[in-house]
């Protein structure tokens, strides 16, 4: 009797054909992501801002806090300055183009500080369990439910409002979520066979909370965090608008806060820098969810 190839789907294959050779997860997860559309278009749009952003003052020299022009100079009427000039006569295009970077450093650095602050407590409280679970849900519960707007406002006042001082208050008040998300994983994973033959050859507990459980719980997390970025953008841009901005710094939510009393005048200094910040948190929802779809096993299975 002939023995019959099959794939890993259990479809048999005619004699002779190679077996075929399953895909990593990473690997497949990728192929998922390639065929998502419009995760592709938020990567074409956040890839356009990110290098318009970084390259764009070498092509456009302007300076964004030069009195260049009269104030409220209207769009698309001055081939100099495109987009037209603010309440001060500042150019627009380029506070869009100077102040993009400040506003993407400060979404990533606290998104990368929420990150770090949840997963350490949830892995610790899924992990554990017991008494470190119940102190730690208790203090995430209270951060929980703080007012996450006026905590941060709270804490950005209290120090001089720099980039690094509003980037820690929206890590501080953002990482409860991505704390409880983390300490589910934890609890499906840690009772798996191969955690538990980790425990058995002598592991220590860090080594199996980061070496083994941590990178198996990765692939929500790492949707979790690029959300995350969105929200902090959005952040950034709300404190900002109520003043607690840097002064110094040019960024699209100090534009949006410094022209909010003369929207009704002119329209186009709010509108743009506002545009921006929809435009780049769009583009990070879309390749989030795309990176939901590639990393959701049932997707990849269907």
């Amino acid at each position: 009797m002939r023995a019959t190839s099959v794939d890993t789907k259990g479809r048999n294959l005619p004699d002779g054909a190679a077996t075929y050779k399953a895909e990593s997860p990473a690997r497949e997860a990728w192929r998922m992501f390639r065929r998502n559309l419009p995760a592709l278009a938020g990567t074409a749009i956040l890839a356009v801002i990110v290098l318009a952003t970084f390259y764009g003052t070498f092509f456009y020299t302007g300076d964004p806090y030069e009195i260049v022009w009269a104030p409220h100079e209207r769009p698309f009427t001055t081939p100099e300055f495109p987009l037209g000039t603010d309440y001060l006569g500042r150019d627009i295009v380029a506070g869009l183009l100077t102040g993009g970077g400040p506003t993407l450093a400060v979404g990533l650095a606290a998104a990368s500080i929420t990150m770090v602050i949840g997963i350490s407590l949830g892995a610790l409280a899924g992990y554990y369990g017991g008494w470190v679970d119940n102190l730690l849900m208790r203090i995430t519960e209270f951060f929980q439910v703080l007012p996450a707007l006026l905590f941060a406002m709270v804490l950005v006042s209290l120090f001089s409002p720099s980039l690094f001082t509003i980037a820690m208050a929206i890590g501080v008040v953002s990482w409860p979520q991505t704390a409880r998300l983390t300490r589910a994983e934890f609890l499906k994973i840690k009772e798996l066979e191969y955690v538990t033959a980790a425990r058995a050859i002598g592991a220590k507990n860090g080594r199996i909370i980061w070496k083994v459980i941590l990178p198996n719980a990765a692939p929500p997390l790492i949707v979790s965090a690029t959300l995350t970025i969105g929200v902090a953008i959005l952040f950034e841009a709300g404190l900002s608008f109520l003043g607690l901005g840097d002064p110094n710094v040019m960024s699209w939510g100090l534009m949006i806060g410094a022209n909010r009393e003369y929207i009704l005048d002119a329209w186009w200094p709010v509108t743009f820098p506002g545009l921006a910040i929809f435009l780049t948190v769009f583009a990070v929802s879309l390749i989030g969810d795309g990176l939901n779809d590639a990393f959701n096993p049932k997707l990849r299975g269907r």
